[in-house]
């Protein structure tokens, strides 16, 4: 089964998608929005273009694990989509995915690799 990974942003949402087995994923594509609704369209055509048969939708939660604003529009984005999609929806906790990012890219650039984008 194809999974889509969506990370939600107000000007930018970034998919990913698996492959049939749903072992690997690879980046996609970005979207450039002005609002998460915006994102809805292209991701439903994607979705059934490509037969995408789970939705994991990125889930901002605060620092302190509460659920914020953020959170609860993710929530309620990804619940649209799937029931429009008639798929599952998983939301995965993304606190620490940029940091994280953030911190092995900053390690790399001290072990001395060169980057390029």
């Amino acid at each position: 089964m194809r999974t889509l990974g969506v990370d939600l942003g107000d000007r930018r949402v970034g998919l990913a998608m698996s492959d049939e087995g749903g072992r690997f994923a690879t980046p996609l594509l970005v979207l450039e929005v002005n609002g998460v609704d915006q994102a809805r369209g292209p991701v439903l055509e994607l979705i059934a273009k490509e037969g995408v048969g789970r939705l994991v939708v990125g889930l901002p939660l605060n620092m302190d694990g509460s659920v914020g604003g953020a959170a609860l529009n993710a929530v309620a984005w990804g619940r649209s989509v799937g029931a429009a999609a008639g798929i599952e929806v998983v939301f995965v906790d993304e606190r620490l995915s940029s940091f994280e990012a953030e911190q092995r890219l900053n390690e790399r650039k001290r072990a001395g690799e060169k980057m390029t984008r």
